[in-house]
């Protein structure tokens, strides 16, 4: 039996604001990152998914939880759930007008949705947040973010078995993730999570093979092909469905508007969708 508990619709007054400036050297970086040409200066319309790199919230050591995230009370935004273990399981993305690089730009966020769940290993919590993006005086993008929350695991429990990816690609791209980029893409987004970076941490803590590749960095990768193959997108949606180590080479497939992210040994890692712009 499963039983859900749906937190109220935020107030006004719930809503988060931050500004940024959108510094395009941050940009031109993570191209660099990404083994592509920097090109990106002040006035330049960003790449989908670049506003990742923006709207930092850093906060002090000691608000820092075990793993390096920061803890929920530091935002007043995301409702504690009392369970530790937090892992971003997908998105959507709708896309209005370009995000220009050196220009400020303001995010609105709330918490659109929060509940609790009890699954088969036990609790969780879902919590979607809404981020709606804005640059002179105009939105430019509405993105929801689907986060999970859960307890640690136990070392006796089973871990769940990945799906399957396809293997009816129509284009396909091999890409790496190694170490040092996952310290670079860490740095880049202020995201202080361990298991990204910390190694022993990964793997004697949470149980991970190895360094465990960012899910936002997987569906940054296939944002980029898809509007390589497709031009400029509308909308587009993402799923993590199992992770990737850093020692994995990965595949980025696509069939059409469907993407995935299939591991070497042939687990599907991510999945997604993408709608191009319509043609006039």
């Amino acid at each position: 039996m499963t039983h859900l508990t749906d937190s109220a619709p935020p107030s006004d007054g719930n809503i988060l604001r931050s500004l940024d400036v959108m510094d395009p050297a941050r940009s031109a970086a993570l191209q660099v990152a990404l083994g592509l040409q920097p090109s990106i200066v002040a006035g330049t319309e960003l790449p989908p998914f670049f506003h990742q790199l923006y709207f930092w919230t850093p906060v002090p050591p000691e608000q820092l939880g075990r793993d390096g995230h920061p803890g929920l009370s530091t935002s007043g935004l995301i409702p504690d759930l009392g369970l530790p273990r937090r892992m971003w399981a997908g998105g959507r993305l709708q896309f209005e007008r370009p995000l220009k690089a050196g220009i400020e730009a303001e995010k609105r966020s709330v918490v659109e949705r929060s509940q609790t769940k009890m699954g088969r290993t036990g609790p969780l919590g879902f919590v979607t947040l809404r981020h709606d993006i804005h640059q002179q005086g105009q939105r430019c993008l509405r993105e929801w973010h689907d986060l999970v929350y859960r307890e640690d695991p136990s070392p006796e429990a089973p871990k769940p078995l990945p799906p399957r990816a396809r293997e009816d690609e129509e284009e396909a791209r091999q890409v790496r993730f190694d170490s040092t980029l996952l310290f670079r893409y860490s740095a880049l987004t202020f995201n202080g999570h361990r298991i990204h970076y910390d190694l022993d941490y990964a793997r004697e803590v949470e149980g991970y093979a190895g360094l465990v590749v960012h899910g936002p960095l997987l569906a940054q990768q296939l944002m980029l092909l898809a509007v390589e193959l497709m031009g400029p997108l509308a909308e587009f949606s993402f799923r993590a469905t199992a992770p990737l180590m850093h020692f994995e080479a990965a595949t980025l497939c696509c069939n059409g508007q469907d993407l995935w992210v299939r591991a070497p040994d042939g687990r599907q890692c991510m999945q997604a969708q993408a709608l191009p712009e319509a043609k006039v």
